[in-house]
């Protein structure tokens, strides 16, 4: 019996346009706390399909008749035969959520953040399941993409559709929290591959360094990296400029915290660069530059647009990260609010290292949880 589905990309619609669902979540207690499909306009049942083989009866009383049912679980195996269960038993409006949870992790929403002065376009790509973001800048039939998710056919797919070709690619700084796509899609796309040589020193591969001070032209637009390095979250983390309005600022700076420095188990080394990059670095910045990060930590962050965007200005007013003026009070704050270590962040490393090379589904498997990259 085949049974009704709902895709990552009908819910992420629904997630952006703040429509009403309930999520039925049959995987275990532990994972559903740790992990789920966020919205506010979201109803939440979490009972593990185990709980539910000899039936679903003892919770028909629980269920909605007024909206639509998404039950989810980790791969879609258990929530398609718990939505067939729910069909046998009268539910007609039940969806067992297409690729589980794992389609959800990889699941990028494109969306225009702006023009550009000459005529340019920029995108911020929403992996609204992970909270990572990543950008296409385009321009004159040239491409740029910043910080790209493993998932690398998106990007070529869009900048086809913009009649563009990739002639950049850039990380932010050596990811720890997911698989960088930049590698790949610049082999793909026969662009050049951009890292900051500090984050780069294990690297196996060849890479175009990032250095402060370097600038880039995407057709008619520049990338500023000018004194934008930026460490702290890493010791070789690069901020950029976009046409001189828009503050990329990877895993520094975010809507609501900041970034965390322990990732390569040196937080003590590095909570003061993180201090100077932000107190001292941004600083120097406009007031009026449009923060874009590489991550969102909660679904408050996304604008009514759906982008997660701020000005810098604003956020040196309402960023608590940004507004301890003690030195020794900025270190405990930040190295004693971390949150738990990404998933195998530690494997995720090497992979961006290119030290290791898991297989597709390994890979899908080191990624699957949270964002975790900025202090709490």
């Amino acid at each position: 019996m085949s049974v009704q589905e709902m895709t990552v990309q009908e819910v992420a619609k629904k997630v952006l346009n703040n429509e009403k669902l309930f999520v039925l979540d049959v995987r275990t207690e532990d994972a559903f706390e740790d992990w789920k499909i966020e919205s506010e306009s979201f109803t939440y049942l979490n009972v593990p399909y185990f709980d539910l083989l000899d039936g679903v009866e003892e919770i028909m009383d629980q269920l909605p008749s007024d909206q639509d049912i998404l039950v989810a679980c980790a791969k879609g195996g258990s929530s398609q035969m718990v939505t067939e269960m729910l069909e046998e038993a009268g539910v007609k409006n039940a969806y067992s959520l297409e690729g589980g949870m794992k389609a959800w992790s990889e699941h990028l929403e494109p969306v225009k953040v702006s023009d550009l002065d000459n005529g340019g376009e920029l995108y911020q790509f929403v992996r609204i399941g992970k909270g990572c973001l990543s950008y296409m800048v385009v321009s004159d039939g040239e491409a740029a993409v910043i910080d790209a998710t493993r998932m690398t056919g998106i990007y070529t797919d869009f900048a086809n559709e913009k009649n563009a070709k990739i002639t950049h690619v850039f990380d932010t700084h050596l990811h720890a929290d997911h698989i960088s796509g930049g590698k790949k899609l610049a082999e793909e796309s026969g662009g050049t591959y951009w890292l900051p040589p500090k984050d780069a020193g294990e690297v196996t591969y060849e890479y175009q360094p990032l250095q402060d001070g370097d600038h880039v032209s995407i057709g008619g637009t520049t990338i500023d990296i000018n004194a934008l390095y930026s460490p702290g979250h890493t010791i070789g983390s690069t901020s950029f400029v976009v046409d001189n309005r828009f503050l990329m600022s990877g895993d520094i700076l975010f809507i609501d915290s900041i970034g965390r420095p322990d990732l390569a188990g040196k937080a003590e080394d590095w909570v003061m660069d993180l201090r100077e990059t932000l107190y001292s670095r941004y600083k120097e910045l406009s007031d009026e530059l449009i923060v874009l990060p590489a991550h969102f930590m909660i679904m408050n962050e996304l604008n009514e647009d759906g982008t997660v965007a701020e000005k810098l200005g604003v956020l040196f007013e309402k960023n608590h990260g940004l507004n301890i003026e003690d030195q020794d009070e900025f270190r405990k704050m930040v190295t004693e609010n971390l949150p738990p270590q990404p998933n195998a962040y530690q494997e995720i490393r090497e992979t961006n290292m290119g030290k290791i090379i898991p297989d597709e589904e390994k890979q899908r498997e080191m990624e699957v949880g949270p964002n975790r990259c900025a202090v709490r």
